[in-house]
């Protein structure tokens, strides 16, 4: 089986189109990186963009490269924001870059909410990530919203019967515990035929998954960059909001980058034209400048090409697990059609807080949810069949020992 298995890994591996984009990254030797899921792996432009920041940008342009033609730092969360969003299927001018994902995620949800005034209701996903739950939560009291969860699947029930009251609907696009995929363009139409809004979280998403969210019809998304986007530890957001919406959003953190005149320093808020009012803060300019290095890893790169490699290596992952797991525990939790899965699989096992670190120790580093869950994800830029294939034989022998 395991010679089998690797004859297949080596074919597929050899036949991959972005088999090149490897090259791109700097990943450790001897490493089978399967967490791009949570922190995506070093790009290879970066090093050199952080070293051009410091020494040039900052050290010799000073202030001066806020503005420079050679630095141009003011308009990085445009920028920025145009290049993420072709990622996205998003027209330019509708995504900006900045600030952190709970912060978007609180502004956008209450800029959709005040959109629909007359109403009272916020659904949220029963499995949401945590953060996305507690600031529903936090928007509900401060708006004077009923919160309730509910899972993607029920969202056709829940507006049957309370259609008229949901002000909106919050969801994430990829369950961030199991990998489930969900519908998209069909879930927003179903919100969107009760009268209510979207609001996207497309942090297990973005740079995984082939998204249209203009030919979709979406409201709004918020997501990290830091997931498959590679954009480093602790890199910004990004928010897209439809242009439809750019007249009337009205966010509750008005920061003065957003302002229609920001540097008229007038004493009321007048919110800019277009998506330039979804700026809040300063930005964040070195960890801006790391993430547009590493967005050019995706110079090139057909999403659909990239989707097709993703659910290849998901695929091939879950082979493996069928074939070599067999009576040791696991069980597969991620939905076995690729048309529901995301570019991560989840396993379950008893001793899975043990497992994931074990593994890392041999060099295959994973990811575990308390109290009984692996998660492996698979960035189809850098991982291969081969990492698939030593991932799991990894746990046959730490399980079998």
């Amino acid at each position: 089986m395991t010679s089998r298995l690797s004859s297949r890994a080596a074919a597929l591996d050899a036949a991959n189109p972005l088999r090149h984009c490897r090259e791109r990254f700097l990943l450790p030797e001897g490493t089978t990186y399967l967490d791009g899921n949570s922190l995506g792996a070093l790009p290879a432009a970066v090093p050199e963009a952080m070293r051009d920041a410091v020494t040039r940008q900052w050290g010799s342009g000073l202030i001066g490269s806020w503005f420079a033609e050679d630095a141009a730092w003011w308009g990085l969360p445009e920028r920025l924001g145009d290049r993420v969003g072709r990622l996205l299927g998003a027209g330019p001018g509708q995504t900006v870059v900045g600030d952190s994902t709970s912060v978007q995620i609180f502004n956008t949800l209450t800029a959709a909410a005040r959109l629909r005034p007359d109403r009272e209701l916020l659904l949220t996903d029963a499995g949401h990530f945590p953060t996305d739950v507690y600031l529903a939560d936090s928007v509900g009291e401060m708006l004077g919203l009923e919160v309730r969860r509910v899972s993607p699947k029920s969202l056709g029930d829940a507006l049957e019967r309370d259609g008229a009251r949901t002000a909106v609907v919050a969801f994430p696009a990829v369950d961030f515990a199991t990998g489930e995929r969900w519908d998209v363009p069909a879930l927003t139409k179903t919100a969107h035929d009760a009268g209510a809004l979207v609001v996207w979280d497309l942090c297990h998403a973005a740079g995984a998954l082939e998204l249209e969210l203009d030919a979709w019809n979406v409201d709004f998304a918020v997501g990290c960059t830091y997931k498959y986007l590679s954009g480093g530890p602790g890199a910004p957001a990004f928010v897209y909001a439809a242009r439809r919406h750019h007249a009337t959003m009205r966010q509750p953190l008005t920061g003065w980058t957003g302002h229609a005149e920001p540097f008229a320093m007038r004493g009321t808020y007048e919110g800019a034209e277009g998506i330039g009012r979804a700026r809040i803060g300063t930005p964040t300019v070195l960890s801006m400048l790391a993430l547009e290095a590493a967005i050019g890893a995706f110079d090139g790169v057909d999403m659909g090409e990239l989707r097709a490699q993703s659910l290849s290596l998901t695929g091939f992952f879950i082979e493996c697990c069928d074939g070599l797991l067999d009576g040791l525990g696991f069980e597969l939790v991620t939905p076995r059609e690729p048309e529901r899965r995301g570019s991560q699989v989840t396993l379950r096992h008893p001793d899975a807080v043990t497992l994931v670190p074990a593994a890392a120790e041999r060099g295959v580093v994973g990811d575990k949810r308390e109290p009984d869950l692996l998660r492996y994800g698979f960035n189809a830029l850098y991982n291969t069949h081969a990492d698939a294939l030593r991932a799991v034989e990894t746990l046959v022998d730490l399980v079998k020992r």
